[in-house]
């Protein structure tokens, strides 16, 4: 049985197991394709597994100092929302915070002087040093914010029709279902004024707009703010991706997403610390090695625009271009998901895995996912 302290402790080393895998999927060199989809760069998922990274290291240092740290155990296996917000707080606050504190080197020698003179542990010290290095660690790094606003992380042409693509991703931590998700998405702009400074007359990107990719926010300027606030509003995981999709379309008349991706990580299992499945639980108990005894699962959901129906120009009215998306009808989870396809993954340590194949069930937990394992540095996919 695992006491709280320890219970902590795994948790936390698990989880980095766990990102520190999924970033040697999502580099290029690993092929980039588990997590990012075939047409979009490895480059969209990997700063935000960076950014998940900083908030646990920040949320186990905050442990040095604050008794609680809850997770959502029956259900995502991540933090609860209430911890992205206290972060969020945090470091807004963390400056003046600073100020309140005492340098290191100062706590230090009066926990020394605490020692000496009281012949007892100076825990309140201790715990005034912890906060300390907690803040200082919040002034630096890229957190997993409540909402991670657009970037714009590539510009091309369509020869077609001459308009500008933007592929722009952000992040979201979804404060119902516990879950980080990234978004991407694939967007023609027809807005005549960008079209003018970006295209050429030949249909090619104009080489003389130098553009410093990755850009904060849409690269249209016109629209930038305004896109800012569509994701913050429209970015819930009980919103399907063809609502999302369908939404942008309407809100933004010169702007016609293509395609639109959604990376949803989690659920997260942990012997002895989650409860979201007994039987993959119970089955992770009998791992020898505690620390690999955990499971990642992840979702890549695709919207895709298959056609484009032109805009319509009446005496008295007129009606924008639309897209017209695509749901897999047929396939039942597509349907429900709102997609026009979807790929669920899974990764697992080698000794997890091979407790789970022992048990006769893997073939039943592992049903419709593309499974990597996980030994060392290395990953080995569709096992």
């Amino acid at each position: 049985m695992l006491t709280p302290t320890q219970a902590v402790s795994d948790y936390f080393q698990r989880m980095a197991a766990a990102l520190r895998g999924l970033e040697t999927l999502a580099k290029p060199e690993a092929g980039g394709q588990a997590l990012s989809g075939e047409d979009f760069a490895a480059s969209v998922v990997l700063p935000y597994i960076g950014r998940l990274k900083t908030s646990f290291a920040a949320w186990e240092s905050r442990i040095g100092f604050m008794d609680q740290f809850r997770i959502s155990r029956a259900e995502s296996g991540f933090p609860v929302f209430q911890s992205v917000l206290e972060l969020e707080n945090d470091r807004a606050q963390a400056k003046d915070r600073l100020s309140t504190i005492p340098d290191a080197p100062a706590l230090k020698r009066e926990m020394a002087d605490f020692i000496l003179t009281r012949r007892a542990f100076p825990q309140a010290l201790q715990s005034r040093l912890a906060e300390r290095h907690y803040l200082e660690r919040l002034s630096g790094g890229q957190f997993f914010q409540p909402v991670t606003l657009p970037e714009t992380l590539h510009v091309t042409v369509n020869p077609d029709n001459r308009r500008p693509v933007y592929f722009a991703s952000w992040g979201a931590y979804d404060g119902t279902a516990t879950l980080p998700m990234v978004y991407a998405v694939r967007v023609e702009d027809s807005s005549e004024n960008v079209a003018r400074l970006l295209v050429t007359g030949e249909g090619r990107l104009n080489p003389e707009v130098k553009i410093p990719l990755p850009v904060g926010g849409l690269l249209n300027p016109e629209l930038a703010v305004a896109f800012d606030r569509f994701v913050t509003a429209n970015s819930a995981y009980s919103l399907t991706p063809a609502t999302i999709a369908a939404a942008m379309d309407r809100d933004f008349p010169s702007l016609h997403p293509k395609r639109l991706t959604r990376y949803v990580l989690g659920p997260f299992y942990a012997s002895g610390i989650t409860e979201n499945n007994s039987k993959i639980n119970e089955i992770l108990s009998r791992v020898r090695r505690s620390e690999n005894a955990w499971l990642m699962t992840w979702t890549v959901q695709d919207i895709l625009s298959v056609r484009e129906i032109p805009e319509s120009r009446g005496f008295f009215s007129s009606t924008p271009a639309m897209q017209e998306f695509h749901i897999d009808t047929g396939d039942l989870e597509a349907a429900r998901m709102g997609v026009s396809a979807y790929a669920k993954h899974a990764l697992v340590p080698h000794d997890a895995y091979q407790a789970l194949y022992a048990s006769g069930e893997a073939e039943t937990i592992f049903d419709g996912f593309k499974v990597h394992v996980i030994s060392g540095d290395n990953v080995i996919s569709e096992v």
